[in-house]
């Protein structure tokens, strides 16, 4: 992930320095992971994990990472990519869709707008401030 652009409607300081991958491979399935706090730290004791870490330091961490995998479509007409949520770190979230605009800056920049406006309706491209921007690894 190259940066963040304002932040997700009705979320603010939802992310703080965040570094993430973006997947798109060519038989039509994505993935991404965002660590959305630069700042996680890591459980008590190194041999630590989910079975053996506070409630306080597995909330942290949940709620410092998101993740999602599925299929996605293009629509290059509207320019959106549709990406079909198979299942996400937010079990609610599973068998939904995230609609993104998207545009290439370059040959390495790739800019995704959501649509949402963070209160279940779609906002004009025009109004979207939040962008994530992704850059290709080389």
């Amino acid at each position: 992930m190259a940066a963040i652009e304002s932040q997700p409607p009705g979320r603010p300081d939802f992310y703080v320095k965040p570094t993430g991958v973006i997947f798109y491979d060519p038989s039509g399935w994505m993935s991404v992971q965002i660590a959305n706090k630069s700042d996680r730290k890591p459980f008590a004791t190194f041999l630590a994990d989910a079975r053996t870490a506070t409630l306080e330091a597995k909330a942290a961490a949940y709620d410092s990472y998101l993740a999602y995998y599925g299929t996605f479509t293009v629509d290059a007409k509207s320019q959106t990519v549709t990406h079909h949520l198979e299942d996400y770190s937010f079990p609610g979230r599973r068998g939904t869709d995230n609609v993104r605009w998207f545009e290439f800056q370059g040959a390495n920049r790739l800019v995704l707008t959501p649509v949402e406006d963070g209160k279940g309706g779609v906002l004009d491209r025009k109004d979207a401030k939040y962008k994530l921007i992704w850059e290709r690894v080389k």
